[in-house]
């Protein structure tokens, strides 16, 4: 009876391989691992600081207030009475939406400094294993690599395995802004790379903002390296679900209150940062976004994308040699991202991706992809190359 079943029932048999898909990753990935070492959690410690805190006689907002809150009250402060909030509680001010962006950058830049300070102490603590020290020299290295020079970084929290982001550009004049949004495994750790630069979420952004400086010169950009939510760890059961997605999408929207009403918003989202840019996007700020770009998308929790309610414009790319596209596009009971992006059923406008190198190559330099990326960036629809020469931007200015 259930093999018949089976047999007349194609749905059941797509869902089942799922499945089974699904267990065999589990059985060679295992499940998510957070780090194992430290248990302080220094951002905790300083947003309970900040609770009863004061500025003069004022107390001081909700860090979960909306952004335009928080906005309105350092609007209100002296200069000094800001930079002394931000020496004070780093970790708050920070990562607080609303606040302003050059004090976001030096809030995060003595952050990074304390937390440099304390994982060097680690490095030579007895409290550790051998691997766990070794991580901490790592993260020592990371430190050191984002205080250099004037990088401009616009939230920091090592809790954890750590998040991070990054803007490239002056986020303050920019006319246009985009967010890349990465996948899999991404912490403070790989938020950027030696080897293969723009495999990485650092590298993909200054890949984009390069390229987008030369196809435009004089023109007012800016990009965020935005690893700023909890990402799967490997290719196990969490990346097989929606709730990181679903969790960083509400990050992702909290960004996006916060950055400058002028600009124009495009999000470039990798793999299962796919599925957070789907999930997220029904709830975007209308007439923000005007271009959704996924790439190398295992699905985007939806079955077309009208489905996902946005204004934007909806792209979508994989390269021939992306491992991605072996991953079944269905969802059943909670497993599985739905529809492939780039299928004609799914209705995104399909771009070229030739050159792409693989499932992390697509920011890669002199790539079609990386071309069409800042084509999209910078709203010069007409230069993007359309997928085996399709006619893919009929009806857009």
């Amino acid at each position: 009876m259930t093999l018949l079943y089976m047999r007349m029932n194609p749905t059941a048999v797509r869902a089942l391989l799922a499945l089974s898909v699904v267990f065999v990753m589990l059985a060679t990935t295992g499940w998510t691992a957070v780090r194992p070492h430290g248990v302080d959690d220094p951002r905790a410690a300083s947003l309970s600081a900040w609770v009863s805190g004061k500025i003069g006689a004022r107390k001081l907002p909700d860090p979960a207030a909306a952004p335009g809150v928080i906005a309105r009250f350092f609007a209100s402060l002296t200069s000094a009475q800001r930079h002394s909030l931000a020496e004070r509680y780093p970790l708050v001010v920070g990562n607080l939406n609303g606040a302003p962006a050059t004090l976001r950058y030096l809030a995060n830049r003595r952050a990074l400094t304390e937390a440099r300070t304390a994982e060097a102490a680690l490095v030579r603590s007895d409290r550790l294993t051998p691997a766990g020290r070794q991580n901490a020299g790592q993260l020592v290295e990371r430190y050191d690599s984002l205080l250099t020079g004037d990088r401009q970084i616009l939230a920091f929290d090592p809790t954890g395995t750590g998040r991070a982001a990054e803007v490239l550009g002056d986020l303050d004049t920019a006319g246009r802004v985009s967010i890349v949004v990465p996948g899999v495994d991404t912490d403070m750790l790989s938020f950027e790379r030696e080897n293969k630069p723009y495999s990485a979420p650092v590298g993909m952004a200054d890949q984009l903002y390069d390229a987008e400086q030369a196809a435009d010169p004089g023109a007012r950009t800016a990009v965020i390296a935005w690893a700023d939510y909890t990402t799967p760890a490997g290719v196990g059961l969490d990346a097989t679900i929606g709730a990181d997605a679903e969790h960083g999408a509400v990050r992702l929207e909290a960004l996006l209150d916060s950055l400058p009403r002028r600009a124009d918003v495009a999000l470039f989202c990798h793999s299962y940062g796919s599925v957070l840019c789907g999930v997220a996007a029904p709830d975007l700020p209308r007439g923000r976004v005007s271009d959704i770009t996924v790439f190398g998308s295992p699905g985007m929790r939806a079955r077309h994308a009208s489905d996902l309610h946005t204004t934007a414009h909806v792209w979508a790319a994989r390269d021939s040699s992306d491992w991605i596209s072996d991953v079944p596009h269905l969802e059943f009971a909670g497993l599985g991202h739905g529809a492939d992006p780039v299928s004609d059923s799914f209705g995104a406008r399909v771009i070229s991706a030739a050159g792409a190198i693989g499932h992390p190559g697509y920011f890669a330099p002199g790539t079609t992809s990386l071309a069409n990326f800042a084509e999209i960036a910078l709203g010069d629809y007409a230069g993007v190359a359309c997928r085996g020469g399709d006619n893919c931007t009929a009806g857009l200015d």
